[in-house]
């Protein structure tokens, strides 16, 4: 029959969809160690946990990368998203003090481009091997009608282990303990919807503009994936008494770092760091108050370390050891009130 009604004439290549699976197989496997029990493809993913562990907890997350795919449908440019959706579950996951163990990815596009799916999944193998954990799993969903022609998007899912008496949740925060602040490589993932309307709706700028200032096109600065901390952050909670961790995702500064501190804390930011221009960019062409800036945007700090200050600086030159710049964000004060929007203080800011 020539006119009959198949899944594949109403938009859902089962056959293409395999493929696709097929070529990125070697890929994941590449992130795979003896702790993956079976193969790709299998019904569910199957992770044998150590006997390390005394009593262990499971801690698991869920992101994803938001507004910045448009970014990355501007530019054609595929191969980073997939750091960013491993990034965003993962930096939470070790805000807890916990150990990655394995990701799950979920893509949603209205047609399969196994071009652009390989580009995604090298990105998401190459997040998955910088944070440490395995790749054990997905599902890749073909919504015909669903979404805009090109478009997609992601959504990732991280669990991760650690020791009940190691987790970190900032209880153990006190009075005159010090913040140290970790750098961001730009805007990380958040916040992509005001910058797009300022930059590009409002400013006419395109994405191959050169600008001095970021001594780069926009679009290569908006693109760069989101920084991975959990190699870093792992390392330093292993040595270090680390009371609190936050990471500084959408929110920012003013609502992330409260999400730590007890009652009776405030944090005292005393900005001494310097703010990189991508931000003094937007901020200046959309006219935006310093205070929707610091709500909005990571301001150039991606983690916020709460500790005693007795070791700051060891752990500040432990930092550096590693690789990694650091500076001192601030310190913990009384708390004036006990709702979130007064629990932080940032000098010139608010």
């Amino acid at each position: 029959m020539k006119n009959r009604i198949t899944y594949k004439s109403s938009g859902v290549n089962v056959s293409l969809a395999n493929r696709f699976i097929n070529k990125a197989k070697p890929l994941i496997k590449k992130t795979f160690n003896k702790n993956v029990l079976g193969d790709i493809g299998a019904f569910a993913g199957c992770y044998r946990l150590s006997n390390n562990y005394i009593d262990p907890v499971l801690v698991s997350c869920t992101d994803g990368v938001g507004t910045k795919l448009k970014i990355a449908f501007m530019l054609n440019k595929h191969d980073t998203v997939g750091i960013d959706l491993v990034a965003m579950c993962v930096n939470d996951l070790i805000a807890q003090g916990a150990k990655p163990l394995f990701f799950l990815d979920y893509l949603a596009t209205g047609k399969l481009n196994n071009r652009i799916l390989l580009q995604i999944i090298k990105g998401i193998v190459q997040g998955c091997k910088e944070s440490g954990c395995v790749l054990i799993g997905g599902e890749t969903a073909e919504l015909p009608g669903f979404y805009k022609k090109g478009e997609y998007d992601l959504a990732g899912f991280v669990v991760g282990i650690v020791e009940r008496k190691r987790i970190i949740n900032g209880k153990r925060i006190r009075i005159g303990d010090k913040i140290i602040g970790i750098p961001s490589n730009g805007l990380h993932s958040n916040g992509y919807s005001l910058a797009r309307k300022i930059l590009f709706e409002k400013s006419k700028l395109k994405v191959t503009d050169f600008i001095e200032v970021l001594k780069t096109t926009i679009g290569e600065e908006l693109i760069k994936p989101t920084k991975i901390y959990s190699k870093l952050v792992l390392k330093i909670i292993e040595k270090w008494d680390i009371k609190g961790i936050a990471h500084i995702t959408g929110g920012g500064l003013i609502d992330n770092i409260p999400r730590i501190l007890p009652q009776n804390c405030q944090a005292l930011i005393k900005k001494e760091w310097q703010v990189p221009p991508i931000f003094s960019l937007i901020q200046k062409k959309g006219k935006i108050e310093k205070k929707e800036m610091y709500r909005t945007f990571n301001m150039g700090v991606g983690m916020a370390l709460v500790v005693s200050p007795r070791i700051v600086d060891k752990v500040r030159n432990n930092i550096a050891y590693l690789g990694e710049e650091s500076y001192i964000l601030g310190e913990i004060i009384k708390a004036k009130k006990c709702y979130r929007d007064t629990k932080i203080e940032i000098q010139g800011v608010n």
